[in-house]
């Protein structure tokens, strides 16, 4: 174990598992009620997966949307989650995340110092859904010079390499190649950082300020649980840090774990772009003294290639958007038929790519490819491969659609009928198949500038034509320990454990098998790591204690009342 801030010590207040954004909330909460903290991180390097996230946090009926005159309301945003989680979401927590998301966003923004821009046009994933709203509930870090921030401990912020740049600058400049890739440069070596790594950044920040210690390699094995209670934790190297009050279980899912992945994630995961310390260790120690899990099938699936990239010395996947976003691009199965609309959200898109074919015994839809010709190539590019650039491995090129279906093993009269029918009617901008570009959701992540009439929706008619192998992967596991609404881990029975709480992809998500927005990984998580700080701090959830409860608190108050009778 390595301390970065802190003088080594046997017992703290709090001691927290983790380092990801629910981590450090919960830490910086509970530092800032006077609680001494340490934050102990497994990796060399602090953020988990947080840090190499898009940084986003979905939060309904928030003050940034109250003052931009938009309409909203708990109430509203509970009838989507309802809806997004099919029926298996548990109403305690549901409540807790929507209800008090923006009494966490104001906490962090006020007393932690964190800053945000608000996105008041970025879509709910299912507009389909009752209380779904195009635009309003996500918010993003603003750009953070890190160096400031963190002085040298910035080189410990895990980051994941990419440009600095925020999702406004995204919608203004649109497809990759038209970024101003120069002055991108010259942010990053003047030490500004975006997304995940900014959030974590001002999160860890403002623990240290607090006085959180922090350290790394320091990796927890087991929970020491004596007098009815979880009073430390016993780590791999044999040192045990007791706890006065509590431990918080921030870990991350076990998605790099290939025997818990496959005996409980309801479909093969093929990869991931996640760290690979994501090992589910927080839950096998929680499960070690009793912990009740719940939810283990799922994860935030995501459509990825496999291009050679890696996250300490490990292979990753990389996340498909705008490959099969952008106008001019499709996606086809084993059979060289296209089965889904390929501009729908990831979550949902990756689920067809987990589709069984029972009565042949084989995967319906995989392998399945995104398929582009040369003048998408031109436009856009394919994640970082550029048109007059030799192509790369994981890139598959045919002169004629014929010989591409040859090189992918799919039927080529399918493959032709089937990009001569999509051609026919994205001239016209429609899709009468599966209804690509028809909500706001796939519209905005379309190329605004597109020659064809739906910026979603254009034909693939010059050749040579390339194929992108899709596989179905994840961000990360989102199942595991189950808690309460204030994050207190509970056994077998439904009782709090007592002295343990749980934030993040540890533990069973808010919102189940659904995914209701940009940022529903983070928002919820950080809720429940502010409400696990302050519960520990024996403080109400309002960040101004005298503070008069509103509208959110009350209807938290009386779901969470009906929901735990």
């Amino acid at each position: 174990m390595k301390y970065l801030t802190g003088s080594p010590r046997g017992t703290y207040d709090v001691v927290v598992l983790g380092s990801g954004a629910g981590a450090l909330t919960a830490a910086a909460t509970a530092a800032r009620a006077g609680k001494s903290v340490v934050v102990l991180e497994k990796a060399s390097l602090l953020g988990g997966t947080s840090a190499i996230s898009g940084g986003m946090l979905w939060i309904a009926a928030n003050h940034h949307a109250r003052e931009a005159g938009f309409e909203d309301s708990p109430a509203t945003a509970l009838d989507y989650v309802r809806a997004v989680s099919r029926g298996r979401g548990r109403e305690e927590l549901l409540a807790a995340a929507v209800t008090h998301g923006d009494t966490m966003l104001s906490f962090v923004e006020r007393e932690l110092g964190v800053r945000f821009l608000y996105l008041d046009n970025f879509p709910d994933y299912r507009q389909d859904l009752p209380g779904s709203v195009d635009g309003g509930r996500t918010l993003e870090p603003q750009l953070a010079y890190i160096t400031d921030l963190l002085g040298d401990l910035a080189a410990h912020v895990r980051s994941d390499g990419r440009a600095p740049f925020t999702m406004q600058e995204y919608e203004d400049w649109g497809a990759f190649t038209r970024f101003p890739w120069d002055e991108l440069d010259a942010r990053a070596e003047a030490g500004l950082v975006a997304k995940g790594r900014a959030l974590v950044s001002m999160l860890l920040a403002a623990s240290i300020r607090e006085g959180a210690h922090v350290a790394v390699k320091a990796r927890g094995e087991r929970l020491i649980y004596s007098g009815g209670r979880v009073t430390g934790v016993q780590l791999d190297s044999g040192e045990q840090i007791d706890a006065n009050e509590a431990v918080v279980i921030a870990t991350g899912g076990f998605e790099w774990n290939r025997a818990l992945a496959d005996s409980m994630l309801a479909s093969r995961l093929y990869t991931m772009c996640s760290p690979p310390t994501n090992e589910g260790d927080g839950l096998r120690m929680a499960q070690r003294i009793g912990a009740q899990t719940r939810g283990t099938r799922e994860a935030w699936w995501a459509p990825m290639s496999i291009t050679g990239d890696t996250r300490d010395g490990k292979p990753i996947g990389t996340l498909l958007r705008f490959e099969r976003q952008g106008p001019g691009s499709i996606m086809v199965n084993r059979h060289g038929k296209r089965f889904a609309n390929e501009s729908q959200n990831y979550n949902d898109l990756a689920r067809c790519l987990q589709s069984w074919d029972s009565p042949n015994n084989t995967t319906l839809n995989t392998p399945a490819h995104v398929i582009v010709d040369q003048s998408y190539l031109e436009r856009y590019g394919i994640l970082a491969h550029r048109a007059g650039e030799p192509t790369p491995d994981y890139l598959i090129e045919g002169a004629t659609l014929e010989e591409l279906a040859a090189k992918i093993g799919v039927p080529a009269e399918n493959l032709v009928a089937t990009v001569e029918r999509f051609n026919a009617y994205a001239v016209k901008g429609e899709d009468p198949d599966f209804h690509r570009g028809e909500t706001a959701y796939d519209k905005y992540w379309g190329d605004g500038g597109n020659a064809w009439p739906n910026p979603s929706l254009g034909p693939l008619e010059l050749g040579p034509f390339y194929a992108l192998e899709v596989v179905n992967g994840a961000f990360g596991t989102n199942g595991g320990i189950a808690t309460d609404g204030r994050a207190q881990v509970l056994d077998v029975d439904g009782v709090p454990i007592r002295g343990l709480f749980a934030v993040g992809n540890v533990t069973e998500s808010a919102y189940a098998a659904g995914y209701p927005g940009a940022g529903a990984t983070l928002g919820p998580l950080m809720t429940m790591g502010y409400l696990a700080g302050r519960t520990i701090a024996g403080e109400p959830a309002a960040h101004d204690a005298g503070a008069a409860a509103g509208p959110a608190d009350e209807l938290a108050d009386a779901v969470l009342e009906a929901a735990t009778r």
